[in-house]
């Protein structure tokens, strides 16, 4: 069957992870010429191999972070997984600790979310490294002698996907590639290196003549990975598999077919370059058990590839050689998740789609839109399913009840898969348009950016008294928390990955970003009236906003109380004394009836009442977060038009 069958045949959506790597991103590009449904996992930016790649295909999180997997694995629930995310194979990533936690503990955690959905497969990129010592031509079930922390972690990620497909029925397999080669490859590396020489009728110095290596082609390597999906099965499960062109070939070889394809003249110089620590004399592979159980088997000579390699390596300029990257590519280009809060938002949230959506257009990013229907007792819910049922990049949330806008954005936030996420509210008070003054900020290392609002088109009474609270509570705070500055804000994803970090139930999000820190800095607008219906805001509420936020960022209030008790013990010390003095030598001055009494008893009766009150409220917070009840409840997630049940343990009911 041709290669283009098997990737029609995948069952969809397909995600690539380690995409803006070398393998992952031709194995993205094989598959997306061929299908729509399939989407390049990025850790951060796209990177120049993906520079003209579509950003609707484009999903950064890094899957170090267990959250952003979990949040991965929910809003994208991938058929087939092609993982190709590694740390560790280049002789400068020698951290022993992020080797580990990237190729081992992360993979456990991403398949162990992976498992518990209807997946149909996930192959993984491993290493001819997991042989080590043992490299000359080992099958499958020899043993492995690794002699490094990345050959050690590589050898953990086989065996425990062993593990899940033989005992847990988990459809994996093991891909144990060797010398893969060709375009968009990192060009510090031998075969970009010489076919760069070539190029220019030289040859770089080589190292031993002897050292034999397992050249393999990208395409023929992107090919194993599909036809390994395309055939999964549940005998396939857990197996691994020498992804070679089962040639030995030497460098002198090498040598020889360069000056072969390339007309060079020149001998090559052995023994001038220094090998890597864990190099080793002969390093080839025996591919038998891949051509009998997936049909696969190298296709493209070494000769072949070298040509096409070089003509990849023509298009670069000097300077893109020798960087590494193509000078197109705009490392300004970052991903947004917008997440909006709704409740009785219905009319306005059509015009909030349009203007984010012309505002991300404008800016040319990648971008989300998440919807979160608050229990809206209006039509909202149908709307946000009409408009992701036109647009993917349109995802809505139901929760059960309304659990307030605070938890609505945490509710996105948790779900967001993009660098930054935007928080506004619903009715559009928040203009989407100024998403284009925070973006620059961002760009410059701002990690929050707020909008300050220096003016309200409302009553001149109430904007007086939203002026006056944030002037409160900055006072009371024990964190400077910005004046005016409301929930509308550009964050980056460390920043909310530490807010998300913060436990607390009764939730003040301003409150929140502004005590994690980092860099933030504030853009003025004049804040508009509701375009739609009437505010669900009034007086009791801007009360409870305010108690909301002073209750959870200030002490002052205990403070004020014990200094007034303390104020009021002295001055009832003095009174006292001063009553006997009277009472002893000026009897007829001296204060004397129930009035004087009342009045002392109504006094002090008040401000204990009031104390009670106030040291309530601390106690009422502090209920809230030991009993531990779920912060919020996700009723539905709405994709691509579809609405399904969630789970309680985050899973849909599909």
């Amino acid at each position: 069957m041709p290669l283009i069958s098997h990737i029609r045949a995948l069952d969809g959506p397909i995600l690539v992870t380690g995409a803006s790597g070398f393998i992952g991103a031709n194995l993205f590009k094989m598959i997306a010429a061929q299908r729509r449904d399939v989407f390049a996992c990025v850790q951060r930016e796209k990177g120049w191999r993906l520079a003209e790649v579509d950003d609707a295909q484009i999903v950064a999180a890094d899957l170090n972070d267990a959250v952003a997997a979990k949040n991965l694995i929910a809003s994208l629930a991938p058929k087939t997984v092609f993982d190709c995310v590694a740390y560790g194979a280049y002789s400068f990533e020698e951290d022993p600790a992020r080797i580990h936690k990237t190729n081992v503990q992360s993979l456990v955690e991403f398949v162990q979310g992976l498992s518990a959905t209807p997946l149909s497969a996930y192959v993984h990129a491993g290493s001819s490294s997991e042989y080590g010592l043992n490299s000359a031509g080992p099958k499958e079930e020899d043993a492995c002698e690794p002699n490094s922390h990345y050959a050690v972690s590589k050898v953990n990620a086989a065996a425990f996907l062993h593990y899940m497909g033989k005992f847990r029925n988990f459809p994996a397999v093991n891909l144990r590639l060797y010398s893969v080669y060709g375009p968009l490859e990192d060009t510090s590396r031998l075969i970009p290196t010489l076919v760069r020489r070539a190029s220019q009728g030289e040859l770089p110095p080589f190292v031993d003549p002897d050292t034999s290596r397992d050249f393999l082609y990208v395409t023929d390597a992107c090919a194993a990975f599909i036809m390994a999906a395309a055939k999964m099965q549940p005998d396939l499960y857990g197996e691994s598999f020498n992804i070679a062109s089962g040639r030995k070939t030497t460098i002198a070889e090498l040598a020889q077919v360069a000056r072969t394809t390339f007309g060079i003249a020149q001998e090559p110089r052995f023994g001038e370059m220094e090998a890597r620590k864990w190099d080793l004399a002969d390093w080839y592979g025996d591919p038998a058990k891949a051509q009998t159980l997936l049909g696969w088997e190298a296709s493209t000579d070494l000769a072949t590839g070298l040509r096409a390699t070089a003509g990849w390596v023509s298009t670069l300029s000097e300077e893109e050689f020798a960087t590494g990257t193509k000078r197109n590519f705009l490392n300004r280009r970052r991903s947004i998740s917008a997440i909006i809060a709704c409740y009785k938002d219905e009319q306005a949230i059509p015009h909030m789609y349009r203007r984010l959506t012309e505002t991300f257009q404008r800016l040319k990013i990648d971008y989300e839109i998440i919807f979160v229907n608050d229990c809206s007792p209006d039509d909202s819910a149908r709307v946000i399913q009409e408009i992701s049922a036109q647009d993917s990049r349109v995802i809505g949330i139901s929760h059960s009840r309304n659990f307030g806008s605070q938890m609505a954005f945490r509710s996105g936030m948790e779900l967001s898969t993009k660098q930054g996420v935007v928080l506004l509210d619903g009715d559009l008070q928040d203009p989407p348009e100024l998403i284009e003054q925070f973006y620059p900020h961002w760009e410059q290392g701002h990690d929050v950016v707020y909008g300050r609002r220096v003016k309200r088109e409302m009553p001149w009474h109430w904007g007086l008294l939203y002026k006056l609270f944030y002037r409160v509570f900055a006072a009371f705070s024990y964190i400077r928390i910005p004046l005016d500055a409301g929930d509308f804000s550009l964050i980056d994803r460390r920043v909310v990955g530490w807010m998300l970090n913060s436990p607390e139930r009764d939730l003040f999000m301003r409150g929140i970003r502004a005590y994690v820190g980092f860099r933030q800095v504030g853009v003025d607008y004049v804040r508009p009236e509701r375009m739609f219906g009437r505010s669900t805001n009034n007086l009791l509420k801007n009360i409870d906003w305010a108690k909301r936020g002073i209750f959870s960022f200030s002490n002052t209030p205990l403070t004020m109380l014990t200094a007034a008790g303390v104020v009021l013990l002295g001055l009832s010390f003095l009174a006292s004394v001063v009553t006997i003095l009277l009472k002893i030598f000026m009897p007829d001055i001296a204060p004397r009836g129930v009035t004087t009494l009342l009045l002392a008893v109504i006094g002090f009766g008040s401000l204990n009442v009031f104390a009670i009150g106030i040291v309530g409220e601390y106690v009422a917070k502090i209920m809230t977060e030991v009993k531990q009840r779920p912060r919020l409840i996700r009723a539905a997630l709405i994709r691509n038009g579809q609405s399904t049940d969630m789970l309680p343990d985050g899973r849909t009911s599909r």
